[in-house]
């Protein structure tokens, strides 16, 4: 018997449950999906060690999106995790701010489901993970 193989592990961060499922169901068929609502809580799971990839908000309270990002790209532990950030704050220099610290890529909300899916592709086969 063939073991099945284990899919990638993405954690979606975002304060707004709405959103959180929202990228969920676009990507629950082929990845474990788990969530974390803040900032400390991501990178709580991160530290973990099973999390392939983060898809990151940037506006949330106490910790954003890109104070998260530096903390993981800082710790040897967590650097090689692919973020890609998923926010509403569309603007150049937004943009510029995420790429800096190190995303992999920057997504504005509303997300279109087939890019968000080729972009959580890509990312993953960047880090050599199987793809679905």
């Amino acid at each position: 018997m063939t073991a099945t193989p284990k899919k990638p592990r993405v954690l979606i961060v975002d304060d707004v449950p709405s959103n959180v499922k929202a990228l969920a169901v676009v990507l629950k068929g082929n990845y474990q999906v788990v969530m974390a609502a803040n900032g400390p809580d991501a990178l709580e799971a991160a530290a973990k060690g099973n999390v392939d990839l983060i898809l990151l908000d940037v506006v949330m309270p106490d910790m954003d999106g890109y104070e998260v990002c530096e903390r993981l790209k800082a710790n040897p532990e967590t650097a090689q995790i692919p973020v890609i950030f998923v926010t509403g704050r569309r603007e150049a220099p937004d943009v510029e701010r995420g790429l800096a610290l190190g995303a992999a890529d920057y997504l504005s909300k509303p997300v279109d489901p087939s890019t968000l899916q080729g972009l959580v592709e890509i990312s993953l086969a960047g880090v050599g993970k199987p793809l679905p």
